[in-house]
């Protein structure tokens, strides 16, 4: 068995066959975890960034002493932009 018999299909790839902003994300995240990590970013520009932010979610979760708002709220605007500029440039 491989773990890329484990991963899900875009709704949107296989429904309507328009990638979304999200499509590589789950590959790029198994090349990081591989240690392939320039084919992780080549796949998808935003896996690291993506990474950091579900990190700081889970600190923020057990750290309830501090507030990490504003830190998510920054990660999430660096994501979104890191995505669309890739998608833009992915397909156009």
């Amino acid at each position: 068995m491989n773990i890329e018999d484990f991963m899900l299909t875009c709704p949107s790839k296989k429904f309507l066959g328009v990638e979304c902003l999200g499509c590589g994300a789950q590959r790029a995240i198994v090349l990081v975890f591989e240690g392939r990590f320039s084919e992780a970013f080549k796949m998808y520009p935003a896996v690291y960034t993506v990474l950091l932010f579900f990190f700081m979610l889970g600190l923020s979760f057990i750290d309830r002493k501090r507030k990490y708002s504003s830190v998510l709220m920054t990660l999430v605007v660096i994501n979104l932009v890191i995505m669309v500029v890739s998608y833009v440039y992915k397909h156009f």
